[in-house]
Parts: C-alpha cells; sequence; structure tokens
C-alpha cells in the first residue's frame, strides 16, 4: 500500500456513530490476513474493549454493593471525572501522534492560579482573569510544541522539563497561598449543579463532554484530525504526502494547552479555590486514562471516546474499591495493573499489521 493510502485508511476508515476518530478499517482482504476475529475487532474499533471493561466493572462493583449504581453514587464519580477526563482529553491528541506530556498537571495548576490570581488578589474583572489564565494554558502548550518542532527535543525529555518550570513559577506566583473567589464568582461557575430529574451533574461535567465531542469531530470529521492519525502512524510517509508535521506538532500542543485551561476552570469551580496543593498523580492519572481507553502509546490509533471510557474505568475501580473498604495501596494496585493489561493488549492487537 503506498503512503498515501496507507494514511488514509489509517485516519479515514468507517463512520463511527460516535464522533472520535476512526480507526483502519482492515477490509475484506486485510480481515482474511487477520488471523484472530476478536483482534481485527478491537484493531478496527478501539474503544470497543474499555466500554467492555466498563460495564463489567460496574456490574461487578454494583453486585457487592448496591449503592455503587444508584443516582447519588453515579453524580459524584461524574464529577469527580471531570478534571482528569479533560487532562486526558488534552493527554489524547498528544500521543496520537506519539508524543507524550509530563506536564498536563502544572501547566494546569499555573493556569487556574493566574485565573484565581487576577481575580481575587489584583481585582481584575473575572471574565478578563479567566481570559488571561486561558492564554497562560495556551502559551505553556506553545512551549511545550516549540521545543518538539523547532528544537526537535523528544516529547518525553521536553515536557519533563516544562513540568519542572510550569510547577516552579505557579508555585512562585502563588506563594503558598489559597485563593477563594468570591460566592457567585463566574470562577466558580463550573461548579454550579444542574438537575437532570433525579441524576445530579455539575457544569464543569457538561463542559467536559462537549469538548470531547468537538474534539471528537474534529479529529474524525476534519482533515487536520486525519493529519493527527497520519503523522502519529508513520511521521515520514506523513511528510512524504505534503502534510506540514512540525505545524500540525504545534497546533496539537496548542489544543491541548486550551484544553488543559478549561480543566483549570473546571478545578476551581469543583473545590471552590484555587491552590497549588492538588493531587501530584494528574500526570500519570491522565496518562493512565488515555492507554486504558485504547489510545496506543505508539501513535496513530484510538480515540477520544475511548479515553472517556479509560478514565470513567479508573474512577468506577477507586470508587467501588472505596466503597468496598478496600485500602488505598490496593486501590494503586489495581490501576497499576489495569494500565499492565492495557498496554499488553495494545501490543497483542498492533500485531494484526504485521
Amino acid at each position: 500500500m503506498a503512503p498515501r493510502d496507507d494514511v488514509r485508511a489509517r485516519a479515514g476508515g468507517p463512520a463511527d456513530p460516535v464522533p472520535g476518530g476512526s480507526a483502519a478499517d482492515p477490509g475484506p482482504a486485510g480481515a482474511a490476513r487477520f488471523g484472530n476475529p476478536v483482534q481485527s475487532l478491537l484493531h478496527s474499533y478501539p474503544s470497543l474493549g474499555p466500554f467492555a471493561v466498563l460495564v463489567l466493572a460496574c456490574v461487578v462493583f454494583d453486585l457487592f454493593n448496591s449503592r455503587f449504581l444508584g443516582m447519588a453514587n453515579l453524580s459524584i464519580m461524574l464529577q469527580q471525572v471531570a478534571v482528569v477526563g479533560l487532562l486526558a482529553l488534552g493527554q489524547t491528541v498528544i500521543i496520537l501522534t506519539a508524543g507524550i506530556d509530563l506536564s498536563v498537571g502544572a501547566a494546569m495548576i499555573l493556569a487556574q492560579m493566574v485565573m484565581a490570581g487576577l481575580a481575587v488578589t489584583n481585582g481584575c474583572p473575572v471574565v478578563l482573569a479567566l481570559a488571561v489564565g486561558l492564554l497562560v494554558a495556551l502559551l505553556t502548550g506553545f512551549v511545550n510544541g516549540f521545543l518538539v518542532t523547532r528544537f526537535h527535543v523528544p516529547p518525553f525529555i521536553g515536557t519533563l522539563g516544562t513540568l519542572g518550570v510550569f510547577t516552579a513559577v505557579g508555585l512562585k506566583y502563588a506563594n503558598g497561598q489559597t485563593l477563594s473567589p468570591k460566592p457567585g464568582s463566574f470562577l466558580l461557575w463550573t461548579g454550579k449543579i444542574v438537575t437532570l430529574g433525579s441524576f445530579h451533574i455539575t457544569v464543569g461535567v457538561l463542559m467536559m463532554i462537549a469538548l470531547y465531542l468537538i474534539v471528537g469531530y474534529a479529529l474524525g470529521r476534519t482533515a487536520w484530525g486525519k493529519h493527527v492519525y497520519a503523522v502519529g502512524d508513520e511521521p515520514e510517509a506523513a511528510r512524504l504526502t505534503g502534510i506540514n508535521t512540525a505545524r500540525l506538532l504545534l497546533s496539537v500542543y496548542l489544543v491541548a494547552g486550551l484544553v488543559y485551561g478549561v480543566a483549570a476552570w473546571v478545578q476551581i469551580g469543583r473545590v471552590g479555590d484555587a491552590s497549588t496543593d492538588i493531587s501530584s498523580t494528574l500526570n500519570l492519572d491522565s496518562i493512565t486514562a488515555v492507554v486504558i481507553g485504547g489510545v496506543s502509546l505508539f501513535g496513530g490509533r484510538g480515540m477520544v471516546l475511548g479515553t472517556l471510557f479509560g478514565a470513567l474505568i479508573v474512577q468506577v475501580f477507586q470508587n467501588g474499591l472505596a466503597l468496598a473498604g478496600v485500602q488505598d495501596l490496593y486501590q494503586q494496585l489495581a490501576e497499576g495493573l489495569l494500565v499492565i493489561a492495557a498496554v499488553s493488549l495494545d501490543r497483542w492487537i498492533r500485531k494484526v499489521r504485521s
């Protein structure tokens, strides 16, 4: 298959009922070549495996505790998954290009501290403070993308370096303070409860879902999205077809940075303040959600829908094990085993291409 045809097959594929990109369609000849039909199916629809795991986990945990699938607990889980889900969304776009971002948590913390600092400490209009915070998040994406595209720094090394830089800048700017916006502030709007019958979710959750739909559509239905898959699958072949890989990679990091900025806003609304004292596992959690969601760490395969399933799987396991009285130690063990299983499954699925 010519490089251009391979790019189209990897990026376009069959239309998927949910926006989020499409994986390669093996076609009749390819299907005959694949020895294992399950392997072929998971290769064509990367989100299918995570969805099955999510459903199975929900059923199992509900058998042990009837409260698990209650409306109240489901509402709590969705509210808790919003921030990690958004960080994982930005991470997904980068990983699809065979990159990685280790600075996601630091970028989000820096953006939220700028938002809250300008509004609370400096007395800036909230809308202006929010806009500047989003621009700061966009700038973090630009810095990462510039290092990768201009200086050809490997994404792992480049974002490891900016992790330290963004963390230091955020700590210096915050000066050890926890900033609390006034009640009713627009910065807290993302934490507003929306009631849907007996189901309660926040505006932040709705924003997360909206961004998944937007990014999913962009990846699955636009030339930009097809190029993202093409560059992640085979950068040299993508370059030979006329894709400006440097410009594309920079745009990917900018999109991710903007999503991190929205995550910062959602985080402020969820907890009611801005602080640098946030879970140090945000980077790991975002990568975990992406990997469990069936997005290949080697690039070029996966869907944002799978990432959403992956984030929900992590939250389901954490919540279900907590309700069962399992210690944090074993919750971390379960999450680690999930990651190992997901990576092993990805390696097995990718063998259909050989």
